[in-house]
């Protein structure tokens, strides 16, 4: 039940969460953090454990927490994690945490999805740029010269995802190594996009929350209501794993004669 990681996450996640209350700002990427912040940790299991309370907070970024909504989570975190008895039924307060979340999505998605419709509204005038019926902007880069993939192939291709302020929230770029995955099985945005294009061709796609990740958004860098940035090369159209070959049951060795 969605209800499981929410409780997890009140129990556990208290220091990790603090400076996302805290901060107005998006947080750097993890290969950023300042050298004092690598080394302040003594042990493997040190890290370990940060990064328990990091997981945690990912969780609990939706609820967009002030500091002092985060005092009152550390308050409970900290009796239950000294098996204390919490001094309120915290099964009662299951609905009204979900009612909680679902309120602060849905704040924080229209401020994304403002900023969204904003910068969409600059690359819909963008040369070549195309707005599909369902609000994909479509801008080709470079043409391809190959076939076009259908909505059921499996392709192969190279991407870099940034939001709107360019910040990169995934890239096989970066990774240097090509993706490969079901057309039917990714984000509308994409299953739509990249059957207009051929393999060879590049394009960037400007994709609103609506085709992306909707109001629940995909923490920790993609906000609810968040419209999504790419440039996809399409690098090849993957054929059909074969059929297994299937071979005939070998003949009975008859029994000897007696």
């Amino acid at each position: 039940m969605r209800f499981t990681l929410i409780a997890v996450g009140l129990y556990l996640g208290s220091g990790a969460l603090a400076s996302h209350a805290a901060e107005s700002k998006p947080a750097a990427p993890a290969a950023a953090a300042p050298q004092s912040a690598k080394s302040e940790f003594k042990s493997e299991d040190e890290k370990m454990l940060y990064a328990l309370g990091a997981a945690v907070g990912r969780n609990l970024a939706s609820f967009n927490l002030t500091p002092a909504e985060l005092a009152l989570v550390q308050r409970g975190f900290v009796d239950t994690a000294s098996n204390k008895e919490a001094k309120v039924d915290v099964q009662t307060y299951f609905p009204k945490i979900q009612e909680l979340q679902n309120t602060r999505q849905a704040a924080a998605a229209e401020v994304e999805k403002k900023a969204g419709d904003a910068y969409m509204a600059k690359a819909a005038t963008a040369p070549g740029a195309t707005k599909t019926p369902s609000g994909l902007i479509y801008i080709p880069i470079k043409a391809g010269t190959g076939a076009a993939p259908k909505a059921t192939d499996t392709v192969k291709v190279h991407y870099h995802g940034t939001l709107p302020n360019g910040k990169v929230f995934d890239s096989s770029v970066e990774r240097k190594e090509p993706a490969t995955f079901p057309l039917n099985g990714v984000i509308p945005c994409w299953t739509e996009a990249v059957q207009l294009m051929k393999v060879g061709g590049k394009s960037k796609l400007v994709c609103p929350s609506a085709l992306a990740y909707g109001d629940r958004g995909a923490p920790p860098d993609i906000k609810p209501g968040a419209t999504l940035v790419f440039e996809v090369e399409l690098l090849a159209i993957e054929k059909p794993a074969a059929a297994p070959q299937i071979l005939p049951a070998p003949a009975p060795t008859p029994a000897p004669k007696k």
